[in-house]
């Protein structure tokens, strides 16, 4: 077993992301090529390592204290999982744009992981590992939302399907805890489009995180399908239910909503860590440092510096390189700024000026 890389290795007020990273053109069109039979698996797999290589790069320069794959072999957050669930058909896997969802179906909830299941995930985590010094974080999307994509004949309980993803991803994440995983993270997408469902949603969450050994966030976010919210409103609906969570955190967008949804955790005694958003990723705009250090001291004023992490508000896939790099280096100064006025510096943030881009007025939210 690989030696975890976690949550201990970091500072006060540590900064990481959420999961993506920035696709670049190129890297878009050449997945999209694979997808209609013009290079091989093996071409795209060396095409990803490089992109890795460059993304982990990128987030370690730019001063992020938690790094991730920037989850650049997936095509979108489903069909990477879902293609290699026993069970799961797909009649047709070629595809116009590589992030187009697949057509896919069962027959009925998914059958009992084997032993010999193996989605990939952990051979994913120890490449990352491989290439970087920094603690990583490792997501994946979690079961409700992956059952939202698959259809099922008249009579299937809806509810057992998402049981039945939710223990095929409890298996992984044995593996990748065994192969090291410090920090997963399960991301839920489409869970604000159905708020009704949470508490079935929370009931997946703790079959996947059952009896895996690491530190568990869920993300919650309200849709980031090509750089757009797919629904609007309120982190209401998650509680109480979410209080009922077996994980260690909580990661939620703030930067282009508001900070005003801060009150649901001190109203229900949220005492666990909060991943809280300061980078609206549904704009290419940079923010200055100084307003980020800014939406980190407001949050201070509910969660303890001892419980906050500093993060974009959802995964940065679709905004462009340039402004990915200067967002995260942002993040990284505000989180810094605000560590020295705490007395606790820890590593320092690269010095480099803000870009010059458009200010955006403190206190707003986009």
């Amino acid at each position: 077993m690989a030696a975890p890389r976690g949550p201990d290795r970091l500072p006060l007020l540590p900064t990481t992301v959420v999961g993506s990273y920035s696709v670049p053109d190129w890297l878009g069109r050449l997945k999209t090529e694979y997808y209609q039979r013009r290079i091989s698996a093996r071409h795209l797999d060396e095409i990803h390592e490089v992109a890795i290589k460059a993304a982990l790069k990128d987030q370690e320069v730019a001063g992020v204290d938690m790094v991730s794959d920037g989850e650049l072999r997936r095509d979108n957050d489903i069909d990477y999982l879902l293609a290699r669930m026993p069970g799961v058909r797909i009649a047709d896997r070629a595809k116009a744009d590589y992030y187009d969802y697949y057509e896919a179906w069962v027959d009925g909830p998914l059958p009992e992981p084997g032993p010999g299941l193996d989605l990939g995930l952990a051979a994913d985590l120890a490449f990352t590992m491989d290439n970087t010094d920094h603690p990583v974080k490792f997501s994946f999307t979690g079961p409700f939302s992956l059952s939202r994509r698959l259809r099922a004949p008249a009579g299937t309980d809806p509810a057992e399907l998402v049981r039945s993803v939710a223990r095929v991803l409890n298996a992984q994440a044995r593996q990748l805890a065994r192969a090291g995983a410090g920090v997963l993270q399960i991301d839920e997408p489409f869970l604000a489009g159905h708020p009704d469902q949470v508490g079935l949603a929370v009931e997946a969450v703790n079959i996947v995180t059952a009896g895996v050994p690491a530190s568990w966030a869920l993300h919650v976010c309200y849709g980031n399908r090509h750089a757009r919210p797919l629904w609007e409103g309120h982190y209401d609906f998650l509680f109480p239910a979410v209080l009922g969570a077996r994980v260690d955190q909580l990661v939620l967008e703030f930067a282009r909503k508001g900070l005003e949804d801060l009150r649901l955790l001190r109203g229900y005694d949220w005492d666990r860590a909060v991943g809280v958003g300061v980078i609206d990723v549904k704009t290419d705009q940079v923010e200055p440092a100084g307003l980020v250090a800014d939406r980190i001291r407001r949050a201070l004023d509910v969660v303890p510096a001892e419980r906050l992490f500093v993060n974009p508000d959802c995964g940065l896939r679709h905004v462009p390189p340039a402004a990915a790099r200067a967002k995260l280096r942002a993040m990284a100064q505000g989180a810094a700024q605000v560590r020295r006025e705490l007395g606790r510096p820890g590593r320092t943030a690269p010095a480099t000026p803000d870009p010059p881009s458009p200010p955006v007025e403190a206190g707003t939210s986009r």
